[in-house]
C-alpha cells in the first residue's frame, strides 16, 4: 500500500459555542478550512466545570449530521420531538439532522472531567429534506482491536482489518447505507508504533492527533498535537508513527459529495436561497413540520 501525502495543517483553534462552553475547532475554524464531505470538528476536554456547565441549550440544525463522541463525563440530548439520548464514556450519537431539528446537549454532571468531540457530516443534496434521524451508540457497542504493534484501535464508522481479521463499526455502509460512506477510528498508538489504515480511493481523509505526537503521510511529517492533517488524494492508505510519548488520534475518512454548499451557522443547504428559507422556517416553526 502506498501511503498518502500530507497537504495541509489545520491548527486547532481555542473557541466557545453553546451557551458559553470552551472548546477547540479544527476543521470548520475558517470557510475554507474543510475537508468534503466533513465540514468541523470540535474538541472540548476540560475539568474545570465553568467551561461546560452551561451547555447547548436549544439550538435548530438543518442538512447535514452530527457525531458526538465522549471520552469522559455525561451529556444528555432532548429534541423537539421528546427524544432523549443519554451519552456517557466511550459512546457516540450519530444524529441526522435532515429537514430539521431542535435540540439540546446538557452536561449531565456539576463537576469533574467533560471530554469529547463533535464532527459535522454533509448530506448530499437529495437527502437535505429527509425526515430526522438519531442513533445513540453505547461504549460496548463499539468494537475495538489490540494492534499487533502495540496499542488499540476503536471503530465507530466503516471497516478496518487487525491481524487479518476485518473489524466493522456500528455505523457501516451496509447498515446505516450512509451516502459518504465514512471510516471513524480513535486509535491509541504505544511510542515507536506504526499504523497503516487502507483508503477507498477517491475519498478524502483526514486525521486529528489529540495525545502525545506522530509523524504521518509518505514524507513522515510531524503534525502538531490539536492539529488536523488533511491528505492527498493520491495512494491508498494513511500511515501514522508514534512518537517517544506514543499517540492518541482520530483518523476520518468518506466519500466527497462534490455539491456546492453554503452554510450559516447550524444550517448547512446547496444555495443561499435555501438558507434563507431556512431561517424563515425556523423563524415561523416550519423548521420542524412536515
Amino acid at each position: 500500500m502506498n501511503c498518502r501525502k500530507l497537504k495541509q495543517e489545520i491548527n486547532s483553534l481555542p473557541t466557545s459555542d453553546g451557551a458559553g462552553v470552551k472548546l477547540r475547532r479544527s476543521l470548520g475554524s475558517r470557510q475554507d478550512a474543510r475537508l468534503d464531505p466533513f465540514l468541523m470538528l470540535d474538541e472540548f476536554g476540560t475539568e474545570n466545570p465553568d467551561d461546560y456547565i452551561a451547555g447547548f441549550p436549544d439550538h435548530p440544525h438543518r442538512g447535514f449530521e452530527t457525531v458526538t463522541y465522549m471520552l469522559d463525563g455525561r451529556m444528555q440530548h432532548r429534541d423537539h420531538l421528546g427524544h432523549v439520548g443519554n451519552l456517557g464514556p466511550g459512546s457516540v450519537q450519530w444524529m441526522t439532522a435532515g429537514r430539521g431539528v431542535i435540540h439540546s446537549e446538557m452536561p449531565q454532571q456539576d463537576r469533574g472531567r467533560m471530554r469529547g468531540f463533535q464532527l459535522w457530516i454533509n448530506l448530499p443534496r437529495a437527502e437535505k429534506m429527509k425526515p430526522a434521524h438519531y442513533r445513540d451508540i453505547p461504549a460496548e457497542q463499539i468494537p475495538s482491536a489490540v494492534l499487533p504493534a502495540g496499542g488499540e484501535v476503536k471503530v465507530i464508522a466503516g471497516t478496518t482489518s487487525v491481524g487479518g481479521k476485518r473489524i466493522e463499526g456500528p455505523i457501516n455502509s451496509s447498515s446505516a447505507r450512509l451516502t459518504t460512506d465514512p471510516l471513524y477510528l480513535d486509535v491509541r498508538l504505544d511510542a515507536g508504533a506504526r499504523f497503516k489504515q487502507p483508503i477507498t480511493a477517491g475519498y478524502n481523509a483526514f486525521i486529528y492527533i489529540y495525545e502525545g505526537e506522530a509523524s504521518v503521510g509518505a514524507d513522515a511529517e510531524q503534525l502538531a498535537t490539536h492539529a488536523a492533517g488533511l491528505f492527498d488524494s493520491e495512494g491508498d492508505a494513511v500511515c501514522v508513527h508514534a512518537g517517544a510519548q506514543g499517540a492518541r488520534f482520530l483518523l476520518l475518512a468518506g466519500k466527497p459529495l462534490r455539491e456546492p454548499m453554503v452554510q450559516y451557522g447550524p444550517f448547512v443547504m446547496n444555495t443561499r436561497e435555501e438558507i434563507e428559507q431556512a431561517i424563515r422556517d425556523y423563524q415561523s416553526g416550519m423548521l420542524v413540520s412536515g
